[in-house]
């Protein structure tokens, strides 16, 4: 199936994937977004908390979905495999409780991909070899199809029936590799209702953008009349003079006659300002920082407790302070190899400001944490500055994400609570960009008694 299947489950409810492997690369899978309180070893980023599954191996992910409602989604998490092995994770409310909003009549997801006539795996070995940027995708998709827009699949474009007068659930989800998109609804306007599986102040716009990894849940009523409208999505060309995929992918709202959508290049960052969190959840105040102390290994992974290839001296601050949004000097561009991971004690308040460059061009980077939720108390242009920018926090009703969309040549600042033991991977969601390492990793440490502690290893975790 592409994309594979879509996983309807509700809060509480505990999951067991057996995933066969009958491919011929090595794989893993990601539950993206989910919390995985306690159960690291179902995380799945290869090398980080699991070997991968052989061909011709299999591998059962076992974990329970805890206090999340809305929509997630699973994919490959080792190379690019993720181009086509991916699906939607549904999570409604339990049995009893209901929607903070009214019941949609019917839901749709809708997963947007991006596909390359070619195999992506060699794709990107082509591009490791000669250090070159990977070519860009041909097609982007909306659940598996590109729509009429290209001449191979005119025939194939996805429809979402609709009755007139009648208000439905998309379940947006960007699933591709490397582009950040403009979402549209021909003539329809929509009412976000929630992102990253959690609720948000309902609020209405006529274009989402979404970074790869996000989900964003949308009510849209059946108000036109009666016609085919096109639902569409086109890339948000962040980096200036980087090759994209310049194409646009359709699926059709079921009216009739076309009205096709004009996805404007709009500012994504007021987006997020309208995205006030509903979750009656503690902020965690600003952290004190402390100095690094000898490496340790708290948890029995046989990863990340190999000696002498991570280490726990992780920066706590640039090592080299520059100005990273103005003309940064070319002796900056060459990165530096590391396997560190930064060390955090169990409860223990977190704030991280993620800060772009303007290294080689400056983009929207949409960073993403394992393991966790965020709030994203304050976003900006420029290089951040902590005696003028703090001034600028929401610490009333932040956005909680697992995804942030750090703006072009600007900041994110996020905070979390370290309530969650295991090693957790921080990474850009741009495949390229972690192929270039643009990725690092906590280690959360145990806390008291059994609740508070990393559970051992399953008996068939793969092994290298």
């Amino acid at each position: 199936m592409y994309p594979g299947p879509t996983l309807e489950v509700n809060n509480g409810d505990t999951l067991v994937v057996n995933v066969v492997n009958r491919a011929r690369y090595n794989v893993t899978i990601h539950w993206h977004g989910v919390r995985q309180t306690r159960t690291g070893w179902a995380d799945g980023p290869e090398f980080v908390t699991q070997c991968p599954i052989r061909p011709g191996k299999s591998y059962t992910y076992r974990f329970t979905i805890q206090g999340q409602e809305g929509t997630l989604w699973w994919h490959a998490h080792s190379s690019w495999l993720r181009a086509t092995v991916y699906g939607a994770l549904i999570i409604r409310p339990r049995e009893g409780d209901s929607y903070p909003f009214p019941k949609p009549k019917r839901e749709t997801p809708l997963l947007l991909g991006e596909w390359w006539d070619a195999n992506p795996i060699d794709v990107v070995r082509q591009a490791t070899r000669t250090g070159a940027a990977p070519n860009v995708s041909d097609a982007y998709t909306i659940n598996g199809q590109p729509g009429d827009l290209y001449n191979c699949s005119s025939k194939d474009t996805i429809i979402v029936p609709v009755d007139s007068g009648e208000t439905n659930l998309l379940r947006v989800v960007n699933s591709g590799l490397n582009q950040q998109l403009f979402f549209k609804v021909a003539n329809h306007k929509l009412t976000v209702v929630g992102a990253d599986a959690s609720y948000v102040k309902p609020f209405t716009t006529s274009v989402l953008m979404l970074g790869p990894g996000q989900t964003t849940d949308v009510l849209i009523t059946a108000d036109q009349p009666p016609a085919k409208y096109y639902i569409a999505a086109r890339a948000y060309a962040s980096a200036q003079g980087a090759p994209l995929d310049n194409t646009t992918t359709t699926a059709i709202l079921e009216y009739k006659p076309l009205a096709r959508p004009n996805v404007p290049k709009s500012n994504p960052l007021c987006q997020l300002c309208q995205l006030l969190t509903i979750r009656p959840l503690p902020l965690p105040s600003p952290p004190a920082l402390e100095a690094q102390e000898k490496p340790w290994c708290p948890l029995k992974s046989i990863i990340i407790c190999i000696p002498g290839v991570f280490t726990t001296d992780f920066p706590g601050n640039p090592p080299v302070k520059f100005d990273y949004t103005g003309n940064v000097s070319r002796s900056m561009w060459q990165p530096i190899r590391g396997t560190k991971l930064y060390k955090l004690k169990y409860g223990e308040s977190v704030q991280v400001v993620l800060q772009g460059t303007s290294i080689f061009t400056a983009e929207n980077h949409p960073i993403h944490l394992h393991g966790y939720d965020f709030y994203i108390v304050a976003e900006g242009f420029g290089n951040f500055n902590p005696s003028r920018d703090t001034a600028k926090f929401n610490l009333v009703n932040p956005p909680l994400r697992n995804t942030a969309s750090v703006p072009v040549g600007g900041w994110a600042v996020i905070r979390f609570v370290a309530d969650n033991p295991g090693v957790w991977l921080m990474h850009c969601h741009l495949d390229v960009h972690i192929t270039w390492g643009l990725a690092m990793a906590f280690v959360v440490g145990n806390g008291v008694g059994e609740m508070q502690t990393l559970e051992p290893p399953p008996a068939d975790l793969p092994v290298c």
